[in-house]
């Protein structure tokens, strides 16, 4: 999708090779994606999150099927953050995005980042992540 949203920067629409080619992509990922399940609140839903450096992406799920499907495209400050950061943001804004589903609720959340495991026990924390790990 990066592509596609950068087509529109600063006012300007300009169609490029790579974005054409992103946009038949999307269309055929569309067209082969796999079946949404309706949520079962007497199950345990999973979060799982990942990032990179362009965007973040995260799939609700219960028993290895998909509920939903998020993603956002990093801006460009968000883009120079460290991996520690945006992984965590992943996380946070995942678990905003399925509030309404997580809230009250048991659920498990999954993230490659390891350093991430180990939040709870720092005793210096920067303002974002002590807000963040306030609201979690």
């Amino acid at each position: 999708m990066a592509p596609l949203t950068d087509c529109m920067k600063h006012n300007i629409f300009k169609w490029t090779e790579t974005a054409e080619k992103s946009f038949q992509a999307i269309k055929k990922a569309m067209t082969e994606a796999p079946l949404l399940i309706l949520p079962d609140y007497q199950k345990v839903f999973e979060v799982d999150c990942d990032a990179s450096k362009v965007g973040i992406g995260a799939v609700l799920s219960q028993e290895g099927r998909p509920v939903a499907f998020f993603s956002e495209k990093l801006n460009d400050t968000m883009q120079h953050y460290s991996t520690y950061d945006i992984e965590f943001y992943a996380i946070m804004r995942s678990l905003r995005q399925w509030r309404q589903y997580l809230i009250y609720r048991e659920f498990i959340l999954y993230s490659d980042h390891e350093a991430l495991r180990f939040i709870n026990g720092q005793h210096k924390l920067n303002r974002r992540h002590a807000r963040w790990v306030e609201e979690l």
